[in-house]
């Protein structure tokens, strides 16, 4: 083996990181990986990467500010934990929500009912008897009524500071069904993933493949986004604001963009009669085959899975599946699966996007909820960079 490229292993051991924030670093360009060619299933890594990354981690000068200059120096890419969180986490290529698998709750839960368990109700029920608010739904198309509702309940709710749990449960569960059916357009009662099948008249096991998508998609750790919700959350704002900052930070094409770059690929996929070569093309312009492959699953996306087996994609969808993972060498992600579910039961271009903006506003709101029993403001440090300094190296 080549001395520029090392194992896994290694390379964690250089890091001192865990494998996820390995695989993390890989997939956000810091460090080059390629296949083994003795053992594709294995990854390698470029070992002056992994030098140059380690040296940036380390780095730091004596002084009051040193402890700035390094968080700063950091990389805030797929790093170690910025937060300690209970809500949800990947192990072993699976996904837990407060220790209950993902995927397997999936198979019946209801979003409510996982709601329940990412804000820890233990018994209690905050989405009972709460009714709808029909003057609340406005806007010209389902992310535009999203930002409205929010925006709306952000003004005239109150700071979570001083609150009891139970109040901010009972609030955040009123927040959920309101954008459920801001979204969704109209006021409706019944089960969150009912409102918004019937909104996309679905029935029987299409809609339950809605319900089983909502709950997939509900958390992934900590993305860009449950971050600015921490944040808001931590200042005590209210909960529809940390929300607000949530789907504020979603709405760019980098976070929540991908299913509408998965929908152009399988559209120039489908242009050229040619899956394969498709993805071949995006490779030699340097860029990602989307929906395929996710840094925190290297085995492959068990949401992706979970939905394949829940659902016959329409023809040549599966093809489309097969032909990207046989180029990129990774398995179709949660992305991918979303649009070809959106696909294949004919719903809106945007229902993807509908999809996970709900799911994930429960467990933004989860994120919410612990974030304000930690009680302290999220502060943190910037390192100064004189601007003649940064010219001149």
């Amino acid at each position: 083996m080549s001395a520029k490229w090392i194992t896994a292993e290694e390379a964690q051991a250089r890091l001192g990181v865990k494998l996820q924030t390995l695989y993390a670093y890989a997939s956000r360009g810091l460090i080059a990986s390629r296949s083994d060619a003795d053992d594709p299933r294995r990854s390698l890594y470029a070992a002056d990467d992994i030098m140059r990354l380690s040296l940036r981690k380390g780095r730091g000068r004596p002084g009051a500010y040193q402890g700035a200059d390094r968080a700063a120096d950091s990389p805030l890419a797929w790093t170690e934990p910025a937060v300690v969180s209970a809500v949800a986490a990947v192990a072993d290529g699976r996904l837990f929500y407060r220790g209950r698998d993902a995927v397997e709750l999936a198979e019946t839960a209801s979003l409510e009912e996982t709601a329940r368990l990412l804000w820890r109700c233990e018994g209690e029920d905050p989405f009972m008897g709460i009714a709808p608010h029909p003057a609340l739904v406005t806007g010209p198309e389902p992310r535009a009524r999203a930002f409205a509702l929010l925006a709306h309940r952000a003004g005239h709710d109150p700071a979570t500071s001083g609150r009891a749990p139970h109040a901010l449960k009972r609030e955040a569960a009123s927040i959920l069904i309101d954008l459920v059916d801001a979204v969704c357009g109209q006021a409706r009662n019944g089960p969150l993933h009912d409102r918004l099948a019937k909104a996309w008249r679905l029935e029987g096991l299409k809609a339950d493949m809605v319900r089983r998508a909502l709950v997939l998609a509900a958390d992934q750790e900590l993305t860009p986004s449950s971050l600015a919700v921490r944040v808001a959350a931590s200042t005590g704002a209210p909960l529809a604001a940390s929300v607000l900052a949530g789907l504020s930070t979603y709405a760019g094409p980098l976070h929540g963009g991908m299913p509408a770059q998965v929908a152009g690929f399988i559209a120039e996929a489908r242009r050229i009669s040619d899956a394969r070569q498709a993805a071949i093309q995006r490779l030699a312009q340097g860029l990602d085959v989307p929906g395929f492959g996710h840094p925190l699953f290297p085995e492959g996306d068990p949401r992706a899975r979970s939905m394949a087996e829940g659902l016959r994609y329409a023809d040549g969808l599966i093809e489309i599946a097969a032909a990207g993972e046989a180029v990129t060498g990774q398995a179709p992600n949660l992305d991918f699966a979303l649009v070809a579910m959106a696909r294949t039961l004919g719903l809106p271009v945007d229902a993807p996007q509908t999809i996970m903006l709900i799911a994930r506003t429960a467990g933004w709101l989860g994120h919410a909820l612990e974030q304000r029993v930690e009680g302290a403001a999220i502060n943190p440090r910037v390192r100064y960079e004189d601007e003649g300094e940064a010219n001149a190296a």
